[in-house]
């Protein structure tokens, strides 16, 4: 196991308006090593007065930012591009000591931030409006698009990397400012992004960061009436409840939400690429994932053979020295996520379920688990457990398997494998999720695609195409030509 860094856990203070301030209460909350649940960091416990005073200074820097040229944004996306290349190491180190992360998913988290920063950079430049034919005469009609103003950006554990980058960088690429709540146990990645960003030459409370439970000041940010729109990734409960805050107060929202995503796999697949998918798409960062493989379903002929080999796969995946990068698993984030993963595992046996591999805890790491004869009777047959959990079900048709697979008020992501060209463009527009993989996992993501679920996995989508929609307004402009000026025809 990991040896914490250092003795002394490191203090944490909010960012606003470009500098370190203290928590307006004076309090700090415990930031735990999930290895162990040391001291990692001691972090500021903020309050409504802090997201006041963050959203503050989102706001009077707003008005300049706006102004900046698409060539100075774009510059200023380029260099934090490059400071987080330079500075790769420092953020895996943080991703492994503060969430728990592999040093294989830390690296995968850090690479995609740089991706997205640099797509991101592209982005100015892409802000374009058009000239509309008019009906009346001599009149020129033409459409613009606007940043909003200031954004907010909650963000989850599991991912705080990529969520950060994701949600910012394309909000300041369109020239609005941004404050970001991070999850309780991700305060430090935040506060290391604001230093990239500052680093990079954004200006002053362009980029914000307020500390806290989301519990106690979340309403106070995603209400306030200066934020424009929200940006939430987490559970489909508090999206829900952020849903309703930002309609009633008529503010744009993108809300990525939970997951219990589907893997089919037909008997004419390629079985060793799929149970590599499906050890991968559902173990990964320990199963900690909204896109990752809960539910297996397997074509009958090959139900037995495919189950052993993943039973056989998940008993070798190790745990162990997070920065050894043979270490697939780490610990699961809390006491908390914990408690939810042990209950629905033992719900489950307890129901009936068989275990073919896992099902038990070694410290605070879950070993892979793999069930079969789960039934609705079972919490885990619609809950989303987050964390190295699924279940098998067999199927005998692809319409049965089609059928299995819608039914869940879920709909992020889902795979099919087969060789059959047919069944995997039938499996494509026949599975209600908003995103589909055909001899790949459900755990994918690109900088620039439309990435998001639909039903209880969220509203909207992320990528930079998709959130320039999201983080301008249209205006529409038009300018009368004199009928009798010189020169008309």
């Amino acid at each position: 196991m990991n040896a914490p860094q250092s003795t002394t856990p490191i203090k944490l203070d909010h960012w606003i308006g470009g500098a370190a301030v203290a928590p307006a209460g004076s309090n700090y909350f415990d930031d735990l090593n999930p290895l162990d649940d040391s001291v990692y960091a001691r972090a500021a416990d903020g309050n409504a007065a802090d997201v006041e005073r963050a959203v503050q200074a989102a706001a009077q820097a707003f008005p300049a930012f706006r102004k900046l040229l698409a060539k100075d944004r774009e510059a200023l996306l380029q260099k934090a591009a490059a400071l987080l290349e330079r500075d790769r190491q420092e953020f895996i180190d943080i991703l492994i000591d503060e969430v728990g992360s592999p040093v294989m998913k830390a690296g995968f988290e850090v690479q995609f931030a740089i991706g997205m920063l640099r797509a991101a950079a592209g982005v100015p430049r892409r802000i374009t409006g058009q000239t509309l034919p008019s009906d009346s005469a001599d009149r020129w009609s033409l459409s613009l698009r606007e940043p909003l103003g200031v954004i907010a950006g909650i963000t989850p554990f599991n991912v705080p990397m990529i969520k950060v980058i994701k949600q910012s960088a394309m909000a300041l690429a369109c020239g609005n400012t941004f404050v970001n709540l991070p999850s309780e146990h991700a305060p430090r990645l935040s506060l290391r992004v604001a230093q990239l960003y500052h680093e990079a030459g954004f200006p002053a409370g362009s980029f914000n960061v307020v500390l806290g439970n989301g519990a106690v000041i979340g309403d106070a940010l995603t209400g306030h009436p200066l934020v424009k729109s929200v940006t939430f990734t987490g559970s489909s409960v508090v999206g829900r409840h952020i849903a309703e805050i930002c309609a009633k107060q008529l503010k744009k929202f993108t809300l990525e939400l939970g997951g219990k995503s589907p893997l089919i796999v037909m008997d004419d697949a390629d079985l060793a690429g799929a149970v590599r998918a499906a050890a991968m798409g559902t173990f990964f960062y320990q199963g900690q994932a909204c896109m990752a493989s809960s539910r297996i379903l397997v074509q009958r002929g090959i139900f037995e053979r495919f189950s052993q080999a993943l039973a056989g796969a998940a008993a070798g995946l190790k745990g162990g020295d997070l920065r050894d990068p043979g270490t697939t698993l780490g610990p699961i984030i809390s006491g908390r996520q914990r408690s939810r993963v042990k209950t629905h595992i033992e719900d489950a046996a307890a129901k009936g379920a068989r275990v073919l591999a896992g099902g038990s805890f070694t410290g605070f790491q879950c070993a892979p688990t793999v069930l079969t004869d789960v039934t609705p009777a079972m919490t885990l047959f619609y809950e989303e457990t987050f964390g190295p959990v699924t279940s098998l079900y067999p199927f005998d048709t692809l319409e049965e398997a089609l059928a299995m697979a819608n039914d869940t008020p879920y709909g992020l992501s889902a795979a099919i494998y087969t060789s059959n060209i047919n069944s995997a463009l039938q499996a494509a527009s026949g599975i209600h999720t908003g995103m589909v993989h055909i001899n790949a996992p459900s755990l994918y993501d690109e900088p620039h695609v439309p990435f998001g679920g639909v039903g209880q996995s969220g509203v909207g989508r992320e990528g930079t195409d998709c959130d320039l929609d999201a983080m301008t307004e249209w205006k529409w402009v038009t300018i009368q030509l004199p009928t009798d000026a010189p020169g008309h025809h």
